[in-house]
């Protein structure tokens, strides 16, 4: 219906730019194209404000092809940026709740984003990361071992930061007239609002066919609700003149030792100014250097851009959040707000170094869009991911311990030694870490040898694995080995620990047919 109603519009807008084409004066040409302009214009804010059918679908995801397994002869280093991103999960929540068979919601899937949806038991120490790992049979393969890793930020550093200086960056465009999108973001920034402290501020900005600013630099709750219940949705979408108006406005009211960060909330759907994502990845990664951090709120259905909200994060200093509902907004933006809105470490790096005699190949799980070469790891100008005070990352990696038979694809501390040194140490690999505080460009690198001693946290061992099996079997993985999304609900379920998010997941798995 919508495609053809588009055809129909643009070949009207053709016909009312070639009019008077032929020889012409310059001031007729300059007529002429600003007849092309307005009729194109004219045309995209219709496009953009029709109401979308529930048949009609254009959402949009970026192609993943799975990590495969490695031989630790060929390539002991696995290198890859920290990545504290939920929006895959609550994503397919919603592709699930709304009905969607298995074969239509595998795009979606971003493992390591569904594992760190959930938390972990961490031990927490007074170092700037705590760490909790488990190394067990890998149910799917149970020739093999899983590692599972967490990674927690202290949420006691001593940041300075001397108040927050937000600018909330609203789509207002004709596609965000949807119950799931403008009045659900209203909502959710109005929960953010109720949070400020004396110090923070907030702005608004917002953006359809241009961008305009609202408000600046407010601490006034009922002042930022109005404006706030004032959006009306119509329009084009020029989200990179949007991008451009609210770093403007974040950067006038920087605040030095605070926290500067620009909040979009948006369905990713662009059609104005700068559309491709490899022009929008670049816009935002220049804008990065100002100081700024980004945090991305993906809102709606049926045109959805997920490719264009996670790519806009992972490049802008950034994370990345899909609000479903007001309770995930109030997750997110409340009851996370420290760990979602406070950056304690930026351009976060892990390596992993595996030891020779004690494993012959791996696999990670997840982090496809986030790998790194080796040399990439000790090079400060190459971005990793940003970490929130609190926030967990979450690592798993499929084993084949040293001498079971492989089935790979094809200055170091174990490579350097001794095969006898090697089988003493007893270690399965070592962990660094890269990171810098959020004002430095100069990183620091902390070291982590791990040994397996077996599996210290049963449910949360369990529970992920459950997450994992899920993921392989809604995408069909080539490795998902015995796993069944009734083995998934199994694993998952035996490690609920009466959470009710994860009774939230294993009803999800429900509805895809696990029995109970």
């Amino acid at each position: 219906m919508k495609k053809k109603i588009m055809a129909v519009l643009l070949a009207g807008a053709f016909t009312v730019a070639s009019t008077g084409c032929g020889k012409a004066s310059s001031k007729e040409d300059g007529r002429n194209m600003e007849a092309h302009n307005g009729a194109i214009a004219e045309v995209t804010d219709a496009i953009d404000g029709l109401a979308y059918e529930e048949d009609f679908n254009t959402e949009e995801y970026n192609y993943i092809e799975e990590n495969g397994f490695v031989k630790v002869a060929d390539a002991p280093l696995s290198t890859f940026a920290a990545d504290v991103d939920t929006g895959s999960y609550c994503n397919l929540r919603r592709l699930i709740r709304d009905g969607w068979s298995l074969d239509n919601v595998a795009s979606s899937i971003r493992t390591e984003e569904m594992i760190n949806y959930f938390d972990y038991k961490v031990d927490s120490t007074e170092d700037v990361f705590s760490v909790q790992y488990s190394v067990g049979e890998c149910p799917w393969n149970t020739d093999n071992k899983l590692l599972l890793m967490t990674m927690q930020a202290n949420s006691e550093m001593n940041i300075p930061n001397e108040g927050n200086n937000f600018v909330f960056l609203v789509d207002t465009s004709g596609s965000m007239d949807m119950e799931d999108k403008l009045p659900l973001v209203k909502e959710s920034f109005k929960l953010l609002a109720q949070n400020l402290g004396p110090k923070d501020r907030v702005s608004i900005v917002t953006y359809a066919g241009s961008s305009e600013t609202l408000l600046e630099g407010s601490n006034d709750y009922d002042e930022i609700a109005r404006v706030l219940d004032k959006l009306k949705a119509s329009g084009g979408t020029n989200g990179s003149g949007g991008i451009e108006a609210a770093y403007r406005c974040a950067q006038e009211s920087f605040v030095e030792n605070g926290n500067n960060r620009v909040i979009i909330a948006s369905d990713g759907d662009m059609n104005l100014g700068i559309t491709s994502q490899s022009g929008l990845i670049d816009l935002i990664s220049e804008k990065k250097k100002s100081g700024v951090f980004l945090t991305v709120l993906g809102f709606g259905s049926g045109n959805y851009s997920d490719a264009n909200m996670e790519s806009l994060a992972d490049a802008g200093n950034g994370n990345y959040f899909y609000i479903d509902s007001i309770d995930e907004a109030e997750r997110v933006l409340c009851e996370k707000m420290m760990q979602t809105t406070v950056t304690v470490a930026k351009d976060v790096k892990f390596q992993v170094e595996f030891n020779p005699a004690e494993v012959a190949e791996y696999r990670q799980i997840g982090y496809e869009n986030r790998q790194m070469s080796a040399s990439d790891f000790n090079d400060d100008t190459k971005d990793g991911g940003e970490i929130g005070a609190g926030a967990q990352v979450t690592v798993c990696y499929e084993i084949v311990p040293a001498g079971a038979e492989t089935n790979g694809e094809g200055g170091l501390k174990y490579q350097d030694q001794t095969l006898s040194e090697q089988a003493g140490s007893g270690e399965l690999c070592t962990v660094s870490v890269r990171y810098k505080a959020p004002a430095s460009d100069t990183s620091e690198k902390i070291e982590y040898p791990l040994v397996d001693n077996g599996v210290s946290k049963r449910e949360d061992f369990n529970f992920v694995c459950g997450i994992i099996e899920a993921s392989m079997v809604i995408r069909n993985s080539k490795y998902k080995g015995n796993a069944t999304i009734d083995s998934a609900y199994q694993l998952a379920k035996s490690g609920t620990d009466n959470n009710k998010y994860r009774e939230e997941f294993c009803e999800l798995l429900n509805a895809l047919g696990a029995e109970k």
